[in-house]
């Protein structure tokens, strides 16, 4: 188990040389100077990172001084350190052994802590879950997850390599933590870039890349519905309503959309939050009206996501990767 008084942290860096042939850690952020000079104080770091960067956007900020903070206050002599080298995608671990010093002689990474190494392992001696971990995209960081993990490679008889008959515990819940946590950034995404007649374009795109055919109402109307889709020339026609609002969808909305709909025609109702149990009912009993919810919606663009329209691929940056997943027996 790791010692209650030492943390283990995790970073990352562009210059591996200089952390291993110097046995040092060191972050960025030259601009921000000596941190010394800053009250120790979470407050005062934050207001010195507004002030050297005013562009900065507001989630940035907290997590920019933070880390700022934790490196030059939190980060203590003896506590571990854990730092994934790409030149040779090695996993080093090693303790801290000097306060924090400013360095100007560096040309971005000022900011530094004198280390000792203590071991250096294969990334194949850990288990999935601890590299995603330390994986984190954040430069300085708390390991928590798997610290004990990285603590038990430090004993003389740690073994280098997992053995080939061993099952890695960790595959299974790493790989649905990325795909939440990829879901989740889907839909934060849409809910705050697409708000009111821009999710129109959004599904209606969405559905030409499910091989559809629509065309977008125009705006102001009152028809109660926004998007016509066709799966060809020929009938059904789709009745498309789409809502952005935060709110669950209440029965009473559907309803509209059912009286604005012509013999034959079928429903789509769109939203980025939910239906109310009323709502989902109403669905239920009126099966020509399908519903898609937030979830839904994260989900069909998942899977259709390289038909999209370049300006929206750019508004939701994914990459297409192959995660492990747990063998079945």
């Amino acid at each position: 188990m790791v010692n209650e008084e030492k943390k283990v942290w995790g970073i990352h860096t562009l210059d591996d040389n200089l952390f291993l042939k110097k046995d040092l850690i060191a972050i960025g952020w030259h601009a921000m100077g000596d941190l010394s000079l800053i009250k120790p104080d979470r407050d005062s770091f934050k207001e010195k990172y507004i002030k050297t960067y005013p562009d900065a956007k507001k989630g940035s900020i907290a997590t920019g001084a933070g880390m700022l903070f934790r490196f030059c206050h939190e980060a203590q002599i003896g506590d571990y350190v854990i730092f994934p080298s790409k030149i040779n995608r090695e996993i080093n671990i090693g303790t801290i052994k000097g306060d924090y010093v400013y360095d100007p002689s560096q040309t971005e990474y000022v900011q530094t802590r004198k280390v000792s190494w203590l071991k250096r392992l294969p990334r194949t001696a850990f288990s999935q879950g601890a590299l995603y971990e330390i994986g984190a995209a954040m430069t300085f960081f708390t390991v928590k997850n798997y610290a004990d993990e990285f603590m038990a490679a430090l004993d003389k008889n740690f073994k280098k390599e997992l053995p080939a008959d061993t099952e890695d515990e960790s595959v299974g819940a790493t790989a649905d933590d990325i795909i939440e946590s990829t879901k989740d950034f889907v839909l934060k995404e849409l809910s705050r870039n697409l708000k009111g007649y821009s999710l129109e374009g959004f599904v209606a795109n969405l559905l030409q890349a499910m091989g559809y055919r629509t065309k977008v109402s125009a705006h102001g109307g009152d028809s109660g519905i926004d998007i016509i889709a066709y799966k060809d020339e020929l009938p059904p026609r789709i009745a498309v309503q789409v809502k952005s609002q935060d709110e669950d969808i209440k029965e009473n909305t559907i309803q509209s959309l059912k009286g604005a709909m012509m013999p034959g025609d079928y429903g789509l109702f769109v939203t980025l939050s939910n239906y109310m149990p009323h709502a989902q009912d109403f669905l239920n009993k009126n099966p020509i009206i399908r519903g898609i919810n937030g979830t839904e919606l994260v989900e069909l663009t998942l899977k259709y996501y390289d038909g999209l329209d370049e300006k929206y691929r750019k508004m939701i940056p994914l990459k297409r990767v192959y995660i492990p997943v747990v063998k079945e027996d």
